[in-house]
């Protein structure tokens, strides 16, 4: 049966949203290019978009509900169902898989009791494997609302999910402080971070990254030594670089592509390469 016409928001929150709508839309030239940071706006009100979220885009841009859908379901960025403060992504692709990715998903469905894109029962925690976090030179890698932790392992995943329900302080390997979902999707549709610190926190690629290059220049890696989730040695910045934090805007004048390294990394050791098949540079992965 045809679904009836969904609910629209309280006379108040359609209101308020209305007005973070036209500022967003006022942006581009063409309101249609408005819709992706639309749908972001309105999952930061429910934390997931909602067929009345999808009426109000289609609202507000004078398309209709098809168009949004269209949208609204391409992009897995945007959840379809209520879901947890923390969306834990874990990388399963082939390096992150092969480094201990799918050891590391299982032992969170275990641990958890949830399967994949499923919630716990508290409400904290939304469980996904995703197939990509772009951070292979840290694999295996865990993404907590878009944030990185690096290098990590089932005990130190566990550990990490356990203190996101108990409500405890977590710090990302690299970039800036952790908030909740519909923090991060307010982000996301272009309004500014106003948590004190959180523009201003950086974290780049690191050393990890560069190590290549480096051999390649002829050049000798530093040494590093890495750790569980902050609390310990980590590696040196590069002189002179730096790397935007997620939360921050770019200016002209930065170049990522360029100085992609960034500020000290405390991200954990996994297992060690074979010793008679190294992976690469032992001092520069910390193995």
């Amino acid at each position: 049966m045809p679904q009836l016409p969904a609910p629209d928001y309280p006379a108040d929150v359609r209101a308020r949203l209305e007005a973070d709508g036209r500022e967003i839309v006022a942006r581009y030239p063409d309101s249609r290019s408005a819709l992706l940071p639309l749908l972001h706006l309105v999952q930061a009100e429910e934390g997931f978009v909602s067929r009345t979220g999808m009426a109000f885009c289609a609202d507000l841009l004078e398309l209709t509900t098809a168009e949004v859908t269209a949208v609204a379901t391409f992009y897995s960025m945007y959840r379809r169902g209520p879901s947890g403060d923390y969306q834990v992504g874990v990388c399963t692709n082939t390096l992150c898989a092969v480094m201990g990715g799918d050891a590391i998903f299982d032992e969170l469905k275990r641990h958890l009791g949830v399967g994949n894109n499923e919630t716990t029962d508290d409400g904290k925690v939304t469980l996904e494997h995703i197939e990509c976090n772009a951070a292979c030179d840290f694999a295996p890698v865990v993404m907590v609302n878009w944030e990185f932790f690096d290098n990590q392992t089932p005990e130190s995943a566990k550990r990490l999910v356990d203190d996101l329900r108990a409500g405890r302080q977590v710090e990302p390997t690299r970039g800036a402080p952790l908030c909740t979902y519909k923090e991060t999707a307010r982000i996301l549709a272009g309004f500014p971070d106003e948590r004190p610190g959180a523009v201003a926190a950086t974290g780049g690629a690191g050393p990890a990254s560069l190590a290549g290059l480096r051999l390649a220049r002829g050049e000798t890696p530093g040494a590093r030594v890495v750790h569980p989730r902050g609390g310990g040695a980590h590696d040196q910045p590069e002189p002179g670089s730096g790397h935007l934090s997620s939360h921050a805007r770019p200016s002209p004048d930065h170049r990522p592509s360029t100085s992609p390294s960034g500020t000290p990394n405390t991200s954990q050791q996994t297992s060690a390469s074979d010793p008679e098949h190294p992976a690469g540079p032992v001092n520069e992965e910390g193995e």
